[in-house]
């Protein structure tokens, strides 16, 4: 029986050792596959007109993340103020944003952070705001027969994808692997 916890445990750790960029290099691809287009078309619902929609966001942007406020105010956006302004702003640059750094590999911890913050407010505001909660369907619930409730189940796997870059970074094939070893000489810290 030694032998054989032995034999398993020198494979693995050969195998974990040898492809240890290999698993955050599938994660960013992933989040690629399945992620940046979902992020870059949310984004795009909430630029306003022009070359100045990056910084006047449509009203559906306003609708999107502050939905009860903006139902009080009869979607009349100039009745909020510069506080709203600069959350839905700061809300669409970081989808823009984060989703490329990721996918880039490039500052892909905090990227990833960002991300995490960005998917629990988007989740609060989806059930409190656009009212999901009442929606068992919406909600979901973990360990039943059905893994594709939108908060639950989709997300939990978003956020597992995200931890995990947070943890082990971009991995291979990014731009934080090939800054580290220009700064700082050593590819193991990133």
């Amino acid at each position: 029986m030694d032998r054989l916890v032995f034999l398993h445990s020198s494979v693995f750790s050969t195998i974990e050792r040898s492809l240890s960029g290999l698993v955050p290099l599938l994660a960013r691809f992933v989040f690629a596959a399945t992620l940046l287009v979902y992020f870059w078309s949310s984004a795009m619902t909430k630029l306003g007109d022009g070359i100045t929609g990056i910084f006047v966001p449509s009203t559906g942007a306003y609708a999107q993340i502050f939905p009860r406020q903006m139902e009080a105010v009869v979607y009349d956006v100039s009745q909020l103020g510069v506080f709203h302004w600069a959350v839905v702003v700061a809300g669409t640059w970081a989808e823009f944003i984060l989703p490329l750094l990721i996918v880039i590999g490039l500052f892909t911890r905090l990227a990833a952070l960002g991300m995490i913050g960005f998917v629990v407010v988007q989740s609060l505001t989806d059930l409190y705001g656009h009212g999901g909660i009442a929606h068992a369907e919406t909600l979901g619930a973990w360990f039943d027969r059905i893994p594709d409730s939108a908060i639950l189940d989709q997300r939990a796997f978003w956020m597992l994808i995200l931890i995990t870059l947070v943890i082990k970074g971009a991995g291979a094939l990014s731009l934080d692997r090939i800054l580290s070893r220009q700064v700082l000489g050593d590819p193991a810290t990133v």
